[in-house]
């Protein structure tokens, strides 16, 4: 009534409405709630607890504060991380394994350049990737002998500098040197085991036992040295006319030699790398028997082998052994298959590829013929002058296969030139038609197909 009262413009009643729902009856008159207080002690917060029960004074604040949400160990049990307790073991395993491989790659590495360094640093005034020298030193001629390579592993150890050796994987690590005469400069490469990726390591080693192609390589150095052939003006600047430098390259020799392709190898090692080198597949393979066995010759002249095939370099061959040789290749000609005339760019290389020693003793197996190749550029710059009879076949081998890329060329010229001349042609005839009106562009048209009709005609009568 009061509601209605309100709309005709009474006024409403005054008195207070009376709850009729007893479930509220108990917050009718309930007062405002305030904040608790927070009890000074704990014998005011005993004296002040509504059961009014006797508890110790270091209890009651915990009962306070208690909540099971902040108390992990109180709502988990050990059964909810059977997950992380199988995979946390695995985890650690793996990362103990990787850096296990790891560790273990590096040392080997690093033992080896430890006990090379003085070799070749004895023939290059730069080692690594340090510094650049100051000016370029000549061939050493100290003998290296026995009692030096013992020496040489004797007295080496890991703390090589940072600078000999770069890590470029954790399987792969290089280093660099420079500054001699008759050698632009030598690249090595050391390549060894996944150990830190064992999975990998295993498959690899199963599956080689059934595709031979994909066959795990052993650890293994591979050094390369790019030889000078007389082309030191294009890479180191003349010295200062009146210096010492100018003085010293006074008598220096020409480093220029003939081109050939020369190698011994292990018979193990011979089918493959006829198919992955092309060099190689430009000679013939002969057994000598200045070497052992296990070891043959792939060259392009018998004259060459007789020559280069030196009693040090077959003791040296010898004393590697099958385990640790693998070949010595002298070549000029690419890697890969030449697909230009360009390619064909005679490149004189050394290259060498041995076993990674397992022991120091084995270390003393290999140091004669690392030695051996590292001067091996004087001894070509000496005595590699071939007769001309010997130049003229090996170049006639070149010639045709020169020959074989030119026809290809050519073909390929000629092709792009016909395809430059209907492309001239097609903008030209494009060119025409735009200036034509309809009538003009149907009768044009009439006349190409007309022309294309008679050249089909004569073609078909030629060969009839």
């Amino acid at each position: 009534m009061d509601y209605f009262k309100s709309l005709v413009g009474g006024k409403p009643s005054q008195a207070p409405i009376v709850a009729e729902d007893a479930d509220f009856a108990d917050f009718a008159a309930a007062p405002p709630p305030s904040p608790a207080s927070i009890p000074a002690s704990p014998a005011d917060a005993q004296a002040a607890s509504p059961t009014g029960a006797n508890l110790a004074a270091g209890d009651l604040p915990r009962q306070l504060t208690y909540t099971k949400w902040y108390r992990v160990w109180e709502r988990t049990q050990l059964s909810d991380f059977t997950m992380e307790a199988i995979l946390i073991p695995f985890l650690l395993l793996a990362l103990l394994v990787h850096f296990w491989g790891t560790r273990t790659n590096r040392r080997k590495a690093r033992k080896w350049i430890a006990v090379h360094e003085p070799l070749l640093e004895r023939e290059f005034a730069l080692v690594g990737y340090g510094p650049a020298p100051q000016e370029t030193i000549e061939a050493a001629s100290t003998p290296v002998d026995a009692s030096l390579f013992k020496e040489l592993v004797k007295k080496s150890g890991n703390g090589v500098s940072e600078d000999l050796l770069k890590e470029k994987s954790a399987y792969e690590f290089e280093s660099y040197a420079t500054g001699r005469q008759n050698v632009a400069f030598a690249d090595i490469k050391i390549s060894l085991k996944r150990r830190m990726n064992p999975l990998v390591l295993i498959a690899e080693e199963v599956t080689g036992l059934f595709i031979e192609s994909i066959k795990p390589k052993p650890e293994r150095i591979e050094a390369v040295i790019y030889a000078f052939d007389g082309k030191e003006k294009d890479f180191v600047p003349p010295p200062v006319p009146g210096s010492e430098e100018a003085g010293k390259q006074k008598g220096v020799s020409n480093s220029s030699y003939d081109p050939f392709v020369f190698a011994v190898v292990n018979k193990l090692a011979m089918r493959r790398l006829r198919d992955e080198r092309y060099d190689l597949s430009l000679t013939f393979t002969k057994d000598n028997a200045k070497l052992p066995e296990w070891a043959t010759v792939m060259s392009e002249s018998a004259e060459v082998s007789e020559w280069l095939l030196t009693k040090d370099l077959v003791d040296a061959v010898k004393e590697a052994g099958p385990d640790h040789f693998q070949y010595l290749i002298i070549t000029d000609q690419p890697h890969d298959k030449p697909t230009n005339l360009n390619e064909t760019a005679q490149k004189k290389r050394l290259h060498l590829a041995l076993n990674l020693p397992s022991s120091e003793e084995h270390y003393l197996h290999t140091l004669p013929l690392f030695a051996l190749f590292l001067r091996l550029p004087d001894f070509l710059v000496s005595n590699a002058k071939l007769r001309p009879e010997v130049l003229r076949k090996i170049n006639a081998t070149r010639d045709q296969e020169k020959s074989k890329l030119k026809k290809i060329s050519d073909k390929e010229a000629e092709e792009e030139r016909l395809r430059q001349l209907d492309k001239l042609k097609k903008e030209e005839r494009d060119r025409k038609m735009k200036g034509m009106s309809a009538e003009e562009q149907r009768k044009f048209l009439d006349r190409e197909n007309e022309k294309q009709r008679k050249k089909n005609e004569k073609k078909m009568t030629r060969r009839g």
